[in-house]
C-alpha cells in the first residue's frame, strides 16, 4: 500500500475550499543525474512518474518543472528530457521550466525540453560540454612492491585502466566519444532553442557556463522570473500548484547502522558535492 506525499495544505478541507480554482501541477527535479536509484538522483525511473501524473491531470493549463540540477549522466538527461516533450505533445500541453540554482551540463539538456525557461539572475545555465575524469596512479604499485596482473580478450578493455599509462590511441576514442556526446547535446539545443539562440557556436557549445542574466542575452534562457510571479501572472492569482512528488510506502523502514548501504550513501553524497562544486554550489 503506498501513499501520496502531500503538505498540510492538501488535506480534505483545504481541497473543498480549492475547488473552482486553476491547479496547476508542479514537478521539481533537484540533484545530481545519474542511472543509479538512490535518494536524491534524477533518472528515467524515478522521474518518469512523476511526470506522468503530471501530464495526467487534464484540466490543467500547462505542467511547470522546477531544475535544480549540475549535471550528471547524458543518457538520463537525454531520456528524461524526451519524456517531457513525449507527454507535452501527447497531452497537448506547454512546459515552463524554471530554474533555480542551477541548470547545468545534463540540467540544462532538460531544461531546454521547455516551451519556456524561467531563471533567476544568479542561476548558472549552460555548460554545453561532455567532461570524463579519473586519476592516474602509474607507478604506485610498483613502489609499494605490488605486483598487479591484468588479462584481457581485446585489446582496448583495459582502457582507463587507472594503473597504466594512458596511451595516445587510447585518448583518441575517449575524444571521439565525447564529441559524439557533445554533437548530440548540441543537435538537443539548436533543435529546442533554435533561432533565440543569440550567439556563434564557439561561444554557446564550449562548455562555458553564465549567469541567468547572461544567459537571457545569449538565447539560452528566456526571461527572468520566479514560479509564482509567472504564474499568478498568467494564470491569475486564483491558483493552486499542486506539487507532484514521490510516493512512499507505509512500511519503507530507513537503514540505520555503518551498513555497507549507509557506506555508498556518503560515497554518492561526496560525488555530488564535487559535482556542484564546479559551479560552486
Amino acid at each position: 500500500m503506498a501513499i501520496e506525499l502531500t503538505t498540510p495544505k492538501w488535506n480534505w478541507l483545504h481541497r473543498l475550499a480549492g475547488r473552482g480554482k486553476t491547479v496547476i501541477p508542479v514537478v521539481r527535479l533537484h540533484g545530481v543525474i545519474a542511472a543509479e536509484q538512490r535518494h536524491g538522483r534524477l533518472n528515467i525511473a524515478t522521474v518518469g512518474p512523476l511526470l506522468k501524473r503530471a501530464f495526467a491531470i487534464k484540466s490543467a493549463p500547462v505542467v511547470a518543472i522546477i531544475v535544480n540540477s549540475p549535471g550528471g549522466s547524458p543518457v538520463q538527461s537525454r531520456l528524461i528530457a524526451k519524456r517531457i516533450r513525449d507527454l507535452a505533445d501527447e497531452h497537448n500541453k506547454p512546459v515552463l521550466v524554471f530554474v533555480e540554482d542551477a541548470a547545468a551540463s545534463g540540467g540544462y539538456f532538460i531544461a531546454v525540453a521547455g516551451d519556456e525557461i524561467i531563471v533567476d539572475p544568479s542561476s548558472i545555465v549552460g555548460s554545453i560540454g561532455v567532461i570524463m575524469a579519473g586519476f592516474g596512479f602509474v607507478g604506485t604499485l610498483e613502489k609499494l612492491g605490488i605486483e598487479r596482473r591484468v588479462h584481457t580478450a581485446g585489446n582496448n578493455k583495459s582502457t582507463l585502466d587507472p594503473f597504466l599509462p594512458e596511451k595516445k590511441s587510447d585518448i583518441e576514442r575517449i575524444k571521439q566519444v565525447e564529441l559524439d556526446i557533445h554533437n548530440v547535446f548540441i543537435d538537443v539545443v539548436k533543435k529546442r532553442r533554435g533561432s533565440k539562440l543569440k550567439a556563434a557556436d564557439d561561444v554557446l557549445f564550449t562548455g562555458e557556463w553564465w549567469t541567468g542574466m547572461r544567459g537571457v542575452e545569449l538565447g539560452l534562457v528566456d526571461a527572468i522570473g520566479d514560479i509564482h510571479e509567472i504564474l499568478h501572472t498568467r494564470y491569475g492569482k486564483d491558483i493552486v500548484l499542486k506539487m507532484i512528488e514521490p510516493k512512499r510506502s507505509w512500511f519503507g523502514i530507513p537503514r540505520l547502522g555503518f551498513s555497507a548501504g549507509l557506506s555508498g550513501d556518503i560515497v554518492a553524497t561526496i560525488e555530488d558535492r564535487s559535482i556542484w562544486a564546479r559551479f560552486g554550489l
